[in-house]
């Protein structure tokens, strides 16, 4: 299972960015954390949108998927609740319901978390670690990327990885927990693909204003190229696309829709997760939110 993970992490990972340092500092965290056993809170306290106080979450499996969010940044970045209620209502419905999730947040602003859950409609057992007791018994790396982990019965690190932010890591998890761990399983036949520009720049528009663009993406390969996910570095940047296969030579449209939060100036990322070598492709999307 681990060398399994090695070569799957490596190809996953990898690609996030063709600087070898990158490279090696992501190999460096899985096998620093893989196989390391989670310390957990003697008694953590979970509240449903930080209301009424219920158990900690528990289901029939041997393994439970654990995530743990800092209070540095962007919170409603990193909490993205939309993405997590997707994706277990995908592992309920791949695995009978019985893998529990236990989410961790440490909040910079406790209010605030309270108004995401309960503006997100999250009504999954949360624990609001004011203290940051979770991860001062076990010392997580900075990088979000690296705050959620697949557990085994034992509570140790079976992967590592955000399957919210990686269909990757994603469609990892979903193997291991159905029974299916051999990476190259369902290894898609590659292709190459380009897209039409790597830069969206929506300039100055009025705040409450949503903004439209699209973007082509071509399949310049020989085989058809497919799409595992698009993941967005915010909630307030969401995607549209066909998610039919795209043969040799053809192109869609990737639409890019952005509702600002606040006003300012933005810097947020579409990431387009698929069947080449150089995924994930990047589109960088810029511009200001005014008065």
């Amino acid at each position: 299972m681990i060398g399994i993970l090695k070569c799957f992490f490596f190809f996953c990972f990898a690609l996030f960015s063709c600087v070898e340092s990158d490279k090696d500092r992501i190999l460096r965290q899985v096998a620093e954390w893989e196989g390391r056993e989670i310390v957990f809170p003697a008694r953590p306290v979970f509240t449903v949108q930080g209301r009424d106080t219920v158990a900690c979450p528990s289901g029939s499996s041997s393994y439970r998927i654990l995530t743990y969010v800092d209070s540095v940044g962007c919170t409603s970045c990193k909490l993205q609740l939309p993405k997590w209620k997707e994706l277990m209502a995908e592992v309920d419905s791949a695995t009978g319901g019985s893998v529990p999730f236990l989410f961790y947040f440490h909040p910079k602003d406790l209010k605030e978390l309270r108004y995401l859950t309960r503006h997100d409609g999250f009504t999954y057992p949360v624990c609001f670690d004011e203290k940051d007791e979770l991860n001062r018994l076990n010392g997580f790396p900075a990088d979000m990327t690296f705050q959620t982990f697949l557990l085994d019965a034992d509570n140790r690190v079976a992967a590592i990885g955000n399957p919210v932010h990686n269909p990757d890591v994603k469609r990892l998890y979903l193997r291991i927990l159905t029974g299916r761990a051999d990476a190259e399983a369902d290894k898609s036949l590659q292709t190459t693909a380009s897209l039409g520009t790597g830069e969206v720049d929506f300039g100055r528009f009025p705040y409450g204003e949503e903004q439209v663009r699209e973007v082509t993406l071509r399949n310049t390969g020989a085989a058809a190229l497919a799409i595992h996910g698009i993941d967005t570095s915010c909630g307030c940047t969401r995607v549209e696309y066909d998610k039919r296969p795209l043969p040799a030579g053809g192109e869609t449209k990737i639409r890019i829709l952005y509702a600002a939060e606040e006003t300012g100036y933005f810097h947020k990322t579409v990431s387009i997760y698929c069947n080449t070598a150089d995924s994930p492709l990047r589109i960088v999307v810029t511009g200001t939110a005014d008065k």
